[in-house]
């Protein structure tokens, strides 16, 4: 067959010429220039890149977090809003797999919450009875932030007057090390040993802690080089150790600081701080200067020829100099002979210092996945828009976090606890370990979310319920609050206000404020113009949909709305 001559041809030719080039690689950011020709990392595998820098991370991060206001501000931030202030159980079992009509599930998730209230919210579901669930909770959280991660030991310990067993024990990430005599084994990762697919099989921590010199045990002795090999589960399933750490890479053992990414910035900036402000307050103690133009044989001349003479007569000079401890109104200075006072400007504080650390801040707080705004908590040059996007943007990463510490660190605890307390018969749930999900299915409940403009956003709440496209469980977990809490709550109210005879119809509050779709609008965003509807609307809204979609939210509730 005879072969088709032209183009084709002429391609197979140019592909074959530029094969070299090809094997060469296509990406100049592969490549080795001037900007570039120090930059040569080694890509190892995720323990190999983490692990023998990460006792330097933890220490270097600890530092920080006590050392710089800014970091232990910004770890304060993140307790606050992934956890806040509340903590509580919200159980769903999964009604369906059980053979359960809804109500069944309901009163048996309020019996379970009631007994789980009675050991999280108490001191007894910590082994040093210091804490409650939520204290060993906002410290599990800090120390995954802190040190890359957070160890608990479920241990069982009966104690009079308790009804309880299960009790929660927190270890330092630095006891979890490998043993100085198995160092050569490659299925122990920084204490953890794993199996073939790597999970864990057991954990090997010492005793105490390495550096525990305040307790007699520094470095090297012989109560820190003991080890003990706690096995991950018992025969029967049970958790023996929960390891609370964020994997980025696969094979990855071990968690890594929050800061890490921009720890060396982080100590930079704070350095820079401290220089500036060692510079003003060096430079704010002087007040002036004593200049003299004489040479030192011109100085020598107006006293004879006695250097004694020149001595003591400078010497009494600089003394009456000094005596003048401030500058007052009228004072009169005397100055050494020869000498004349200069006024000191010392150009401190930098004119410069303000716009530079705030570029850097922005670089760390991208790095630390927080808004500028909320590392440094200043919104004193946002208005509400540009805040509001900033706290949304903050929130996905809160929630994101708040779901990891509840399916890798509360979901554990909660599941050692039902374990116990479906064994002692407080809580019915018949074959228990065959279904263990369907039992264990549970939510929890963090600090509220909290409001920039409540007006607005309570709209938003009544409209977003009314379309469907929320519930009163949602809208009141995302403020902290149990919403059968809050029915319980209204109905003992309403009971109360009618026994007392009160109305219990419930208050249109826009309505009774006065207030108009426009005032609320402009009240809670500087940036909204006016348009031509909002300037006819100078009386009660007329809305009709927003009306409706009140009236309809109150029926939902089970209230009156206030017709006049």
């Amino acid at each position: 067959m005879a072969r088709r001559p032209g183009k084709p041809h002429l391609t197979l030719r140019t592909q074959a010429g530029q094969g070299g080039a090809a094997l060469a690689g296509q990406h100049q950011s592969a490549g080795y220039d001037l900007a570039t020709a120090d930059w040569n990392p080694v890509a190892g595998s995720a323990d190999a890149d983490l692990l023998p820098d990460l006792d330097t991370l933890t220490a270097r991060s600890r530092d920080l977090a006590r050392n710089n206001g800014l970091m232990g501000g910004a770890m304060q931030t993140m307790r606050d809003n992934i956890v806040g202030s509340v903590l509580k159980l919200s159980a769903i079992p999964d009604y369906r797999l059980l053979g359960w009509t809804r109500e069944q599930a309901r009163e048996w998730a309020n019996n379970t919450e009631a007994h789980f209230r009675s050991w999280a919210a108490t001191s007894e579901c910590d082994a040093g009875r210091t804490l409650n669930l939520l204290g060993l909770t906002l410290q599990a959280l800090g120390g995954a932030m802190l040190d890359g991660d957070a160890l608990a030991l479920p241990l069982w310990l009966p104690r009079s007057g308790s009804a309880w067993n299960t009790r929660l024990l927190l270890v330092d990430a630095n006891r979890l090390s490998t043993p100085t005599s198995m160092m050569h084994r490659d299925d122990i990762r920084a204490g953890i040993e794993q199996d073939y697919y790597g999970a864990p099989v057991a954990y090997h921590m010492l005793e105490r802690h390495p550096a525990d010199a305040l307790a007699g045990f520094g470095l090297g002795s012989a109560h820190t080089q003991r080890w003990a090999r706690i096995p991950a589960f018992t025969a029967w399933g049970r958790r023996r150790v929960i390891h609370l750490h964020d994997k980025e890479r696969t094979g990855q053992s071990r968690g890594k600081p929050i800061v890490s990414a921009v720890m060396r910035e982080f100590h930079m900036a704070g350095k820079y701080a401290n220089n500036e402000l060692q510079a003003s307050l060096a430079n704010s103690l002087v007040a002036a200067f004593l200049e003299s133009d004489l040479s030192p044989d011109a100085a020598a001349a107006l006293f004879g020829d006695s250097p004694e003479g020149v001595r003591e007569q400078w010497n009494t000079s600089v003394r009456q100099a000094r005596s003048i401890r401030k500058l007052q109104g009228g004072a009169v200075i005397p100055l050494p002979v020869g000498a004349r006072l200069s006024s000191f400007n010392p150009g401190r504080p930098n004119p410069a210092f303000e716009a530079f650390m705030l570029a850097s801040l922005r670089h760390i707080a991208a790095g630390m996945n927080l808004p500028y705004e909320l590392l440094l908590k200043d919104f004193s040059k946002s208005n509400y828009s540009s805040a509001r996007a900033a706290l949304l943007e903050a929130w996905r990463y809160f929630n994101g976090r708040r779901r990891w510490l509840s399916d890798y660190w509360l979901q554990a605890v909660y599941e050692l606890w039902l374990e116990e307390a479906v064994n002692a018969g407080l809580v019915e749930a018949p074959d228990f370990y065959r279904n263990r999900y369907a039992y264990c299915r549970a939510r929890f409940i963090f600090g509220g979310k909290g409001w920039v403009d409540p007006v607005k956003e309570v709209q938003a709440v009544v409209l977003r319920m009314a379309a469907g496209l929320s519930t009163l469980e949602k809208e009141c977990a995302e403020q902290g609050e149990d919403f059968e809490e809050i029915l319980d709550q209204q109905a003992i109210e309403k009971a109360m206000k009618e026994v007392r005879g009160l109305s219990t119809a419930a208050p249109d509050a826009t309505r009774r404020s006065g207030l108009t779709r426009r005032d609320t609008e402009a009240a809670g965003d500087d940036t909204a113009s006016a348009g031509p509807d909002d300037e006819a609307d100078d009386g009660p809204s007329s809305d009709a949909a927003s009306a409706a979609a009140y009236h309809d939210t109150l029926a939902m509730l089970g209230q009156e709305a206030v017709t006049s």
